[in-house]
């Protein structure tokens, strides 16, 4: 089994850089519908496909991923409490492990769910049933917007009008932990296929991958936002965790 680990490579990327690998390098990115999307499945299938993405996410960085995200919001900003708003947010499992591993530390992290289905929120604290692209909170009215595995589901100009509404909302930075679209990224989702418990798993995971952005496409949709500053970071197993910083 593989647990989350120290980033074997992280590297920050600010506004005006140019330290990003040519696009050309990586595979053409192919947007594909996405069957936990459209509720393809039965209940059972449902429950099963978030398990495998829990899964995912304890196993292959992304808890990691969004712990140390916070982690460098509370160094840079000296705040020993903070609330989060994570954004797609499924069963909540990610922000719930990383609020219990910053307590450890000694940060408090008051976490709210919102997600498009009812079904899919959980993991007990408030949760909110709302529209991804249309935030219904006033401004500021959280220090971060987060979200785990959902930027590769948005167009560019979705993406960019995502992070706006998020920048809106929040009140420090807006946190983005998803995939990097890389051929072997690919590869090794395939050959993990034995390990998904759920169909929807076995379609979606490889589609999610051919949609994922590269550090540099990222980076350059964030470049076009509100965000005054933009660090991304890659991670463990083809992560990357983007802060797009409001302040």
């Amino acid at each position: 089994m593989i647990s989350d680990s120290p980033a074997n490579e992280t590297v920050a990327l600010r506004l005006g850089t140019d330290l990003r690998p040519a696009v050309g390098l990586f595979m053409k990115r192919t947007p594909s519908a996405e069957l936990l999307d459209s509720d393809a499945g039965t209940p059972a299938e449902v429950a099963a496909s978030l398990a495998d993405l829990w899964r995912i996410n304890r196993w292959f960085g992304g808890t990691g991923t969004t712990l140390r995200m916070v982690e460098e919001v509370a160094r840079s900003t000296g705040k020993t409490s903070l609330s989060l708003l994570e954004v797609a947010a499924g069963s909540g499992e990610v922000p719930a492990t990383s609020r219990q591993r910053l307590a450890e530390r000694g940060v408090h992290v008051e976490v709210t769910l919102l997600d498009r289905s009812r079904a899919h929120v959980g993991n007990g604290g408030r949760s909110v049933v709302g529209d991804a692209l249309a935030l219904p909170f006033g401004d500021n009215s959280f220090d971060l917007v987060s979200c785990c595995l959902f930027a590769h589901h948005l167009s560019p100009p979705q993406l960019a009008c995502f992070a706006n509404d998020a920048l809106r909302v929040c009140r420090r930075a807006l946190l983005i932990n998803d995939l990097i679209r890389h051929p072997l990224h690919l590869a090794l989702v395939y050959a993990g296929s034995p390990l998904y418990r759920s169909r929807l798993t076995r379609h979606d995971a490889p589609a999610s991958v051919r949609q994922a952005y590269t550090v540099a496409e990222m980076m350059d949709i964030l470049a076009e936002t509100a965000a005054t500053q933009v660090e991304i970071g890659r991670h463990y197993l083809f992560r990357m965790g983007a802060i797009a910083w409001k302040v």
